[in-house]
């Protein structure tokens, strides 16, 4: 069995490298950007470990003996499902590595924004110390905090914050009423963002929440309101975004992930203060990386093992189909 690691920014693959030659499995190791990189490089392999390569119909017509693709991350969207599902290649993630890390990022962007503890860092550099440099500060206790998307994630940034704040509501569509833990009030996705003073998104990125958080939904949120990201970037419209900031209505953005990444230089939000950036980092700690570099591996290890990945998210034919 051949596998193409398909790309990545590790600093170093010797986990992966470990993983697979203990299983007995041939690992080609390459940096795709395009489908032809996949194609070319993919010839002969049953598996994929893939990080942002794009993976589609292309890919699946062109390498039918590819059978399995493991992502390297809880989001698949990098990977068309329904293209996977139509040419019978199994879709494996790893959707449980890192809860506490996003959650705990989620929110320590959320009280940054609000405490203005960048903004404070910055002025004190550039020679000005006052409390007020930054503006006014709401106080957290008075707040309504808004989740969108009430997975492990949502949940647990909850709970996080629930001591935290006044109330906490959330929008998923995906779960039954008593899904909702007691300190949280579900609400309609229209209420969540006339109601919240801050939101923080925590929904995967689909058909329907792509470009969600948009001028419409934006456009109701309370004037000095806030909101976090860090779940995938395509899910705010960034235009619309750029927009809510320069007219006033949001206070305060904290942003782990953008739909083009890095972000460029020259874009709007990096110049505003009120915005602040992490590098697609809120999944990770040393544990936490090593936790999901393994599980996706091990999907892999696992579907040649027993003819099932660990986290099937799409279910394929067998290996001999």
């Amino acid at each position: 069995m051949k596998v193409l690691f398909t790309d990545h920014d590790m600093l170093d693959v010797s986990l992966e490298k470990q993983i697979f030659a203990d299983a007995g499995i041939d690992l080609r190791i390459a940096q795709c950007r395009t489908e032809a990189d996949v194609i070319r490089e993919g010839r002969g392999c049953s598996a994929m470990l893939i990080q942002y390569a794009p993976i589609n119909a292309a890919v699946f017509q062109a390498l039918p003996e590819l059978r399995l693709c493991a992502r390297i991350g809880a989001g698949y969207d990098t990977i068309n499902a329904a293209d996977a599902a139509r040419y019978g290649v199994w879709v494996a993630n790893s959707p449980d590595y890192g809860v506490g890390e996003v959650s705990l990022h989620a929110l320590a962007m959320m009280l940054a924004v609000i405490r203005n503890i960048v903004r404070f860092d910055n002025d004190i550099h550039a020679g000005n110390w006052h409390y007020s440099s930054g503006g006014g500060i709401p106080r957290a206790q008075d707040m309504t905090v808004g989740i969108l998307g009430l997975g492990r994630i949502g949940k647990r940034f909850a709970h996080y914050a629930q001591p935290i704040f006044k109330r906490i509501i959330a929008h998923d569509p995906n779960l039954i009423e008593g899904d909702f833990p007691q300190y949280v009030r579900r609400v309609s996705i229209e209420e969540l963002f006339d109601t919240a003073d801050a939101i923080s998104l925590h929904c995967l990125l689909d058909d329907g929440t792509r470009g969600l958080a948009g001028e419409k939904l934006l456009g109701r949120m309370k004037p000095g309101s806030y909101l976090v990201n860090t779940a995938r970037g395509a899910v705010v419209d960034i235009d619309a975004l750029a927009d809510a900031v320069k007219s006033n209505r949001l206070a305060g953005v904290g942003l782990d992930v953008l739909p083009q990444e890095p972000v460029a230089p020259e874009h709007p939000l990096l110049a505003d203060p009120r915005v602040i950036f992490s590098p697609h980092a809120a999944f990770y700690s040393v544990a936490s990386e090593i936790e999901l570099r393994r599980k996706a591996a091990m999907n892999i290890v696992n579907w040649m093992k027993n003819g099932k990945p660990d986290y099937p998210v799409v279910a394929g034919r067998n290996q001999a189909a």
